[in-house]
């Protein structure tokens, strides 16, 4: 039989705990896995693949671009877990996907050889729900898909001689970091005082375009938790990754530090929206409290906040006068800006000239619907700033004052919202307006005690302004509030651990941030200074030839221009370190 070889994107899927699964319930996991295999055999056509190989739980697909193999295997993921959230955890059929771009030999259709083998590997060692690619499909698709790409470092696998690079892939939202790979195995300390996840809802409508708006639920009722001071509640960037994962609740509390998990449903149908909700002690398993709520779709505000009261009324926490004044304001609103919201946030943090374009049109039109709706105008005020940073638009005091005034409705609309001070603090720490940005960096953390993003927008300002010890404080409790999405807080720490005179603690975390986000100029950046100060310059050297790679025309001038340091000796050495590693002036 004649064999042929070519060169293609292999893309194999396999079910995690397929055995268990049959052991369980044989007739319902067929049924099951039929209705996903229907999914994946329609998305693999939709993007010009062809089906190889199958062995009852496991799929093997080739393609002629890397870029439709991958978008194909995301898609797929988002699909999947879609038709999980009707299900118990227990009964999830999760895949795991991966892809490679390899050398294959061809024999009477089906596909063999290392290209097979590495793709197969790969898909062993995704997370259930995950997308896992090689650093060759890697190097195709980055430029290209507006996805989220996680760098797991050189995997050694089984029956191949040299180590993979894996990297996951997937939406920018829910992508689950190396963190959490990494801490999985780990247990983080209960604080001394009530803690709290909140999972993502299940969307219970039966259309996929819905999950935006039980999002925005989830979100809602963590935003409003997150602003009382005698509870610690985790990040929705840490307790998101957990998305359509099939993981014991024990185990996810044990992973946040938290020891109550709230999962939640959201069933909407025309006009009417269900919510039914679940807090669980995750020491052990038993449910705490659980209700469900129906009414219009005008009255969803109300009906998030009647969940929210009962689980405060739950945990038995007592809200200060002020408090009760801040966490019930009345809020108005229609929720339909929702699907524009997140699409628009989304877009935000994925920083390019065409998603931060894309996101501003996005909120823009959650704005029209809703000109009051505080989460967009907070977000929009990121976005025009971020577009004035990095180059993108050129009317820089035009577009600070229309950033500066996108966060000032926003406070005017909702004086609670923690996010509008801290789009203020933003925007006026790159007007180099440092008193004004510090003092909205703290009335954020004022209003919103458990807010991650507060404490990390409140320690950069510091660390720009020079108050070094301050930031590294304010980052580790941001890291507390979100233990598996702290790159952004770890940056800054790095800085002040930097400027503190510990270079080895700068250089040991930038190295941390490199590893899950190896282009990240700034921490890039650290890395070369606290080489250089260790003495290790043909290192430092050779991170400024990567920098330059990526960035060839990087100068130090310019990279210094974009640092609003208020201290010309805390920015010279930074800049001083770059220049003697070989950057251009």
């Amino acid at each position: 039989m004649a064999v042929s070889r070519k060169l293609v994107a292999v893309f194999a899927a396999d079910v995690e705990g397929y055995s268990r699964l049959m052991g369980a319930d044989e007739v319902g996991t067929l049924k099951g896995l039929t209705e996903r295999r229907a999914i994946l055999d329609r998305l693999i056509e939709e993007h010009g693949g062809r089906i190889a190989n199958t062995a009852g739980d496991s799929v093997l697909a080739e393609f002629g671009s890397a870029v439709e193999a991958v978008q194909c295997a995301v898609e797929a993921q988002t699909a999947l877990a879609q038709t999980n959230s009707s299900l118990p955890p227990d009964k999830y059929i999760s895949f795991r996907i991966g892809v490679h771009i390899g050398d294959v030999m061809v024999r009477a259709g089906d596909l063999f050889g290392d290209g097979v083998n590495i793709a197969a590997r790969l898909q062993s060692i995704a997370e259930p729900g995950s997308v896992c690619i090689s650093g060759a499909t890697y190097e195709q698709v980055k430029k290209v898909l507006p996805l989220s790409f996680t760098d797991l470092g050189p995997q050694q696998v089984k029956n191949i001689g040299e180590p993979i690079r894996g990297y996951v892939a997937g939406r920018l939202v829910d992508t689950p970091s190396a963190a959490a790979f990494a801490s999985s195995s780990k247990s983080l300390p209960l604080p001394d005082k009530p803690s709290i996840a909140v999972l993502p809802f299940h969307n219970m409508s039966g259309e996929p375009e819905q999950e935006y708006f039980a999002d925005g639920i989830a979100e809602d009722v963590l935003t409003t938790l997150s602003k009382i001071q005698e509870l610690l509640v985790i990040a929705r960037n840490s307790s998101f990754v957990f998305r359509g994962q099939a993981r014991d609740i024990r185990e996810i509390g044990r992973i946040l530090g938290v020891r109550y998990v709230l999962e939640g449903s959201v069933r909407k149908a025309g006009n009417r929206v269900r919510l039914a909700a679940q807090l669980i002690d995750s020491l052990n398993g038993s449910h705490v409290w659980a209700d469900r709520f129906e009414g219009d779709l005008d009255d969803v505000f109300d009906l998030q906040d009647r969940i929210t009261q009962d689980i405060v009324a739950a945990l038995e926490v007592r809200l200060t006068f002020g408090e009760v004044a801040r966490v019930w304001r009345k809020r108005s609103g229609s929720p339909l800006v929702y699907e524009h919201f997140i699409r628009g946030r989304t877009l935000n943090l994925n920083y390019a000239k065409h998603t931060h374009a894309q996101a501003r049109l996005e909120l823009e039109r959650a704005l029209a619907i809703n000109p009051a709706f505080t989460p967009a105008l907070c977000i929009l005020a990121f976005t025009v700033t971020d577009q004035v940073r990095f180059g993108w638009r050129r009317d820089e005091t035009t577009s600070y004052e229309t950033a500066l005034e996108h966060g000032g409705q926003a406070v005017t609309a909702d004086p609670s919202n923690c996010y509008g001070y801290m789009a203020i603090g933003y925007v006026r720490l790159y007007q180099r307006q440092y008193d004004e940005a510090l003092a909205a960096g703290e009335k954020a953390i004022a209003l919103g005690p458990n807010c991650s993003d507060a404490y990390t927008v409140a320690g950069m300002c510091l660390s720009y302004a020079g108050d070094f010890r301050k930031c590294a404080e304010y980052e580790k409790q941001s890291q507390r509030l979100s233990p598996l999405s702290r790159n952004d807080s770890m940056v800054d720490e790095a800085r002040a651990k930097f400027h503190l005179g510990n270079p080895v603690a700068a250089r040991d975390i930038a190295s941390r941030v490199l590893v899950e986000r190896p282009h990240w100029l700034t921490a890039q950046a650290i890395l070369v200074a606290s080489l250089w100060n260790l003495g290790s310059e043909d290192e430092a050297r050779l991170t400024v030839k990567r920098m330059l790679a990526d960035h060839p025309s990087l100068t130090a001038s310019r990279w210094a221009q974009g640092l609003p340091y208020r201290h010309q000796t805390d920015l010279d050495a930074v800049v001083t370190p770059l220049r003697l590693a070989g950057m251009p002036e």
